[in-house]
């Protein structure tokens, strides 16, 4: 007995042994503050899918996958009940799945995923479970698409494919392309749901030519599609945008709304009318957009009621057909709004602070589902009755993310230099105390019609905002003037005056933290991407105030700009003329031009693949400093478009600006590295 007993207690005190073991690795591994490590395990909740009888919705949530050799976003569907008792993952495997819409009778759910090949098809698969089956064979990848009204069809965009002889072509390296000839247009196709006597379900083209479609909506007798397109795929043909209607059985096209710039139609739930987005007539960059309706029969359309914004997104008719849903920026919250069809106001369907995002309605319209979040609150589906808006959530993405002490963040309005009000987000160093002053990391939007919006402060971003909170930051996001959310004339009031304005509304800002004692004037760093990067750019030409800068993918030299990105026509509208036209303005607005003497510590981000902002603007910018011997350092990231979208990548921009502003303004040597 005594052996035994004996026994007994070395293993009990084994188990003792290795539960603390546990314990203590737990405790070293759990963290204790907010690092880019940390947020980039954040999984990103979009959009919402709610099914017809309000008693399902589908969501999509995306998680990195950092594995080994992947770097990536990887996006599965959810599915939660809306009396918040069920909430689970619903689609599986390597590749991601996405854009789910419900079928009219609710039956099926379609999605878009690459799997089974590598280019998006639609599958179906049955709510309840079972196999998903794949419904198209889309050769160059489905772009969009939507149910018919009686849920036997659906319809969808395509680019047309490479032909036979051009994959010949690139296969034996004869791959050469003429510039701006020769597109892949965006084509309407039909296809049915149930096969066919052998067994298959071919695809019908509706449309051919020489355009581009974009969205479109069936009419609810499912007999016609209508859709608006533009001259070419280029981004910058978009002010060539009309809308036509097309028989949804094959048949010519009908040019329905002639006067640009005119998208996303919807047709009533009558079918008589059709609302749509148009600028009328007022077509710029930084652009108007207002709700209109028309006739099916033609005629004049009607302007409806004003929106906050000028920059209404249409989600729907309501399904009495008496107001119209949209969506738009409201200061710092987008919102979801209804806009009454027969005039007067539109009212506001989601509110309370914090950003609404990924709306869908109920069939009957009487349900509305959103995904929630504010700056210190994890998005969530909520769901709500849209008469009144009382949400309930009903996910809970994120339940393993760290519940770490958050730096909070508050709205904050001060007068620009010429009186103009200006207002923007202040996040505070996590544990702020009154009595301390902090330095400062100012970040710019893009855009230049960008907003800072009050989206959640802890998720994994190329500027991890709660990591510098959490390293003693106060970080100030201005919305100045030419941002959006403040109407169209707040949005244009920098039309040929990028950098001078706008600077005036960031500087007051920044003064107005050091003036209350929050800030050290000493300690000052900025920062943005894209025209938030030409901004850190030009700011540093014009003060020495800052210690360190961080030049994402920015717009340094207006001029070769103009010549090289995929949007030649941007710059001419904001400075009223080409750059042989308007020499000494693009001069005046340009870092480049104005670079003699810069001597700011700054770290230039860049993307090899980016034709939106071409990588030679970061080169030229880099070489200027480095020929000044200004302390420069660029970065080069592969593969990468205009915005970083490889998750091992955006933790390393992360880590690399806090590396950088704490050498520089801290004095504190070293960049992180990563794992």
């Amino acid at each position: 007995m005594q052996c035994r007993s004996h026994y007994f207690s070395s293993c009990l005190m084994v188990m003792i042994l290795l539960i603390w073991g546990l314990t203590e690795i737990g405790a070293q591994t759990k963290p204790s503050q907010w690092t880019p490590e940390v947020m980039i395990k954040y999984k990103r909740l979009l959009g919402t899918a709610i099914s017809p009888d309000s008693k399902w919705v589908a969501y999509t949530v995306s998680e990195p996958v950092m594995d080994g050799e992947k770097s990536e976003y990887r996006t599965h569907i959810f599915l939660a009940s809306t009396d918040g008792k069920t909430d689970f993952q619903f689609t599986q495997g390597d590749k991601s799945c996405t854009n789910p819409q419900w079928s009219p009778d609710g039956k099926w759910l379609a999605f878009t995923s690459s799997r089974g090949g590598d280019k998006n098809n639609i599958w179906l698969i049955r709510p309840t479970g079972g196999e998903a089956e794949k419904l198209t064979e889309a050769k160059s990848g489905v772009n969009n698409y939507a149910w018919s009204p009686d849920g036997l069809r659906l319809a969808y965009t395509m680019n047309e494919p490479l032909t036979e002889q051009e994959e010949k072509d690139n296969k034996e390296k004869r791959d050469a392309t003429v510039v701006d000839e020769n597109f892949k247009f965006s084509h309407l196709y039909v296809i049915s749901v149930e096969k066919n006597d052998k067994g298959e379900r071919p695809a019908k083209r509706l449309t051919k030519g020489e355009f581009h479609v974009g969205s479109f909506d069936w009419s609810p007798d499912g007999k016609w599609i209508i859709f608006d397109h533009q001259a070419t795929p280029r981004v910058n043909d978009w002010p060539t945008t009309t809308i036509s209607l097309v028989p949804a059985d094959s048949g010519a096209v009908k040019p329905f709304f002639t006067k640009t710039v005119a998208n996303n139609p919807f047709f009533s739930p009558d079918g008589q009318w059709v609302a749509f987005e148009h600028d009328g007539g007022d077509t710029r960059w930084a652009g108007r957009t207002d709700i209109y309706v028309i006739s099916i029969a033609g005629g004049q359309p009607r302007k409806l009621g004003e929106t906050f914004d000028n920059q209404a997104g249409i989600l729907g008719w309501s399904a009495d057909g008496k107001e119209i849903f949209y969506t738009e920026a409201e200061r710092t919250s987008p919102r979801v709004f209804a806009m009454p069809v027969s005039g007067g106001k539109p009212r506001t369907l989601t509110t309370g602070s914090g950003n609404f995002n990924g709306a869908s309605f109920s069939k009957d319209t009487k349900m509305l589902a959103v995904v929630h979040q504010t700056p210190e609150q994890l998005p969530q589906v909520v769901v709500s009755p849209v008469l009144k808006f009382a949400p309930m959530k009903i996910t809970n993405v994120n339940r393993d993310f760290p519940a770490l002490t958050m730096g909070r963040t508050e709205v904050m309005k001060w007068k620009s230099k010429d009186g103009k009000e200006i207002e923007g987000l202040v996040t505070y160093p996590v544990n702020y105390a009154a009595n301390r002053r902090y330095p400062l990391v100012l970040n710019i939007h893009g855009g230049p019609a960008g907003v800072f919006t009050e989206n959640y402060t802890a998720a994994s971003s190329i500027y991890p905002l709660q990591a510098f909170a959490a390293a003693g930051y106060v970080i100030l996001r201005p919305n100045p003037r030419g941002s959006s959310g403040y109407g169209v004339e707040f949005r244009r009031a920098n039309i040929n005056d990028w950098g001078f304005g706008d600077y005036d509304d960031d500087m007051a800002g920044v003064d107005l933290l050091i003036e209350k004692g929050i800030v050290h004037p000493d300690s000052l760093g900025v920062c943005g991407w894209s025209y938030g990067g030409f901004m850190t750019s030009f700011i540093i030409t014009r003060t020495q105030r800052f210690k360190a800068a961080s030049v994402g993918a920015g717009v340094t030299n207006l001029m070769s700009f103009t010549g090289t990105a995929d949007i030649p026509g941007f710059l001419p509208d904001y400075f009223l003329g080409q750059p042989w036209e308007n020499l000494a303005a693009y001069q005046k607005h340009s870092a480049m031009f104005n670079v003699k003497g810069v001597s700011t510590p700054t770290l230039i981000l860049h993307g090899e693949k980016d034709l939106r902002v071409p990588l030679s603007q970061g080169q030229e910018f880099y070489n200027a400093l480095k020929q000044q011997g200004c302390p420069v350092q660029m970065v080069v990231y592969p593969r990468t478009p205009h915005g970083p979208q490889e998750p091992k990548f955006i933790l390393d921009i992360g880590n690399r600006l806090l590396g950088w502003f704490e050498q520089y303004i801290r004095g504190k040597n070293g960049m992180k590295k990563t794992s």
